[in-house]
């Protein structure tokens, strides 16, 4: 299971929820900042969860607007969520970081041009730093495992933070 797919399952497992409903959660709770989940895939995979049979979906209507396509969580779906985030929970996994691709390459580069792409990297940092803290604080209270999730995106950006900086100072003294 992708973790886009796992994304969206937890989320129906919530609650039955509609397309359009599930994309203002990601947005709300800021998931895209560690999760690749885009708009136009939601709808995607949803049918493939569905052809799957770990979702199911039927149209309710409300109001006077035109009915929705609701979908609800399947007993096979709530046996693969729980079977996903018990392996979510207990085996690390891979991270692919672009940087570590520049990292192994910085012969290719001068110091001058290595320097002025970490500090491009650090300030950007700065910036998702607080847009996710934003973001966090915005929406207080939440669900304990909601705000375990911000908690931890902002404990690993301040990680790295404090790595970028050490290498900034390593790299301007010719380490």
């Amino acid at each position: 299971m992708t973790s886009a797919e796992l994304a969206i399952l937890s989320l129906i497992a919530e609650k039955p929820r509609y397309g359009l409903e599930i994309e203002n959660l990601i947005e709300e709770r800021g998931m895209r900042e560690w999760t690749e989940v885009g708009f136009s895939s939601i709808y995607y995979l949803l049918k493939k969860l569905e052809k799957a049979g770990l979702v199911e979906s039927h149209m309710v209507q409300e109001g006077r607007g035109p009915a929705r396509k609701v979908y609800q969580l399947t007993p096979a779906g709530g046996q693969r969520l729980r079977a996903a985030v018990i392996e979510a929970l207990s085996v690390p996994s891979h991270c692919y970081p672009l940087i570590q691709l520049g990292l192994a390459n910085l012969l290719g580069v001068t110091t001058d041009q290595a320097l002025a792409a970490l500090r491009a990297y650090r300030d950007a940092l700065a910036e998702r730093l607080e847009r996710v803290r934003a973001r966090w604080e915005s929406q207080h209270p939440l669900p304990y495992f909601v705000d375990a999730m911000f908690d931890y995106s902002l404990t690993m950006i301040q990680a790295e933070q404090a790595w970028i900086e050490k290498f900034i100072v390593q790299l301007q003294r010719g380490d």
